[in-house]
């Protein structure tokens, strides 16, 4: 049942995200302006998750994207927001500076 909840919230398996950014994914923090000019990863796009919705046209469907965040939490709303509206690889990297490290 663990398991479950982790792929509800995009936290199952841990994909090779270095691989999927040298691959030309795009990096998605939704974090407030504020948090990500207080740090990010860089070439990552902000786009609060509170201005996901109105920002669609801002992203490509053919494309890879890796939500990130503070901790995972709303990088995981952001990934079940861009599924919905059908975008189909879609990865949570859950928080950005844990995301920094995997990619460095």
């Amino acid at each position: 049942m663990f398991e479950s909840i982790k792929q509800m919230f995009g936290m199952g398996p841990s994909a090779d995200f270095a691989s999927l950014v040298q691959n030309g994914a795009i990096i998605v923090d939704v974090r407030s302006a504020g948090e990500y000019a207080s740090g990010h990863i860089r070439g990552s796009v902000n786009i609060p998750l509170d201005r996901l919705q109105n920002n669609l046209s801002k992203l490509n469907k053919q494309k890879t994207i890796i939500t990130c965040c503070a901790s995972g939490m709303r990088s995981a709303s952001a990934k079940s927001i861009l599924q919905a509206a059908g975008y189909t690889n879609v990865y949570n990297g859950g928080g950005w500076s844990g995301l920094q490290r995997q990619l460095n």
